[in-house]
């Protein structure tokens, strides 16, 4: 019987993207992706907000355009096969990372909605003469 493995993901870039090159000429990305969650509420009542790091790895031309289109902060979808790792660091503790070998991804954000989030200041909105009914899209409801 056949089987099965896939992961999705939806999150904020953490670092830009790193493009090396392995030693048969083969092109692999790296970036990181942070996931928030809520994991019920403190004994203060409070949400408790907890962040998921997840190490994202991208082969071939799925490399070259991560490393073109990905930028940190940037809201991304990713879509692949996880693979937890365990390491011991510099103090001798047993560490975890979440890693994933990316089949596909997509940003999520628009540059223009991702410079206004940060304050850039998009274009500015015209001015509406008094008295002009004219179309403003901050009054659709949806």
């Amino acid at each position: 019987m056949a089987s099965f493995s896939k992961i999705m993901i939806v999150g904020n870039v953490g670092r830009d993207p790193e493009l090396k090159m392995t030693s048969n000429g083969r092109p692999v990305c790296e970036f990181s992706v942070a996931v928030n969650r809520i994991s019920g509420r403190s004994d203060s009542g409070e949400r408790q907000e907890q962040t998921d790091w997840y190490r994202i790895s991208c082969w071939g031309n799925l490399a070259e355009r991560a490393q073109q289109i990905v930028q940190r902060g940037r809201l991304v979808f990713v879509d692949g096969r996880f693979t937890p790792r365990t390491w011991t660091d510099k103090e001798g503790r047993e560490r975890t990372s979440l890693d994933i070998n990316a089949n596909d991804f997509q940003v999520l954000d628009s540059r223009r909605d991702r410079e206004e989030g940060m304050g850039a200041g998009g274009a500015p909105r015209p001015e509406r003469a008094p008295g002009d009914k004219g179309f403003d899209p901050d009054e659709i409801p949806f």
